[in-house]
């Protein structure tokens, strides 16, 4: 994982932790004020809350302890797509210009131009330098990519 994508699940944790961890402890506790808990469907409510946020505690604290972090930055740049930089890449056939960085699949956000390194178009461009050409089958068809540049930043 990249060291911002580290960084967002450290973020999210300590607000899972700080905030919202106690925000469904005291929904728990003023549910329980109310009475009979068999029909309490605030009570339910509140302990399907806090079931969600420990078990993404658990999962963010397990994908931390066990992520390898590469900070791209911190790598010289010879032109070579690794993972984690951002690639610039041509549609040979529209000439439409595109980029995209590479990262872990916790942090894939198209919307924001991040792919994940298990992706078809990620798959085909790692180890691949600037000025090479790859062919990515999706599901919109064959792509044809010209890598016009490589970042690490």
């Amino acid at each position: 994982m990249t060291t911002a994508g580290a960084k967002s699940l450290e973020h999210e944790l300590q607000e899972l932790k700080t905030i919202k961890r106690p925000q469904v402890i005291d929904a728990i506790a003023e549910a329980r004020a109310h009475g009979d808990l068999k029909e309490n469907a605030e009570y339910h409510a509140a302990k399907e809350s806090q079931s969600f946020i420990e078990g993404r505690i658990a999962e963010i604290e397990s994908k931390l302890a066990t992520a390898e972090i590469i900070d791209v930055t911190t790598k010289p740049n010879h032109g070579k797509v690794i993972f984690g930089a951002t690639v610039q890449l041509i549609n040979t056939k529209t000439d439409e210009t595109v980029s995209y960085q590479i990262v872990g699949e916790d942090e894939a956000n198209i919307k924001l131009g991040k792919i994940s390194v298990a992706s078809p178009i990620a798959r085909a461009l790692i180890g691949k330098e600037e000025g090479d050409t790859v062919d990515v089958q999706t599901p919109a068809g064959l792509l044809n990519l010209e890598i016009d540049k490589v970042e690490y930043i």
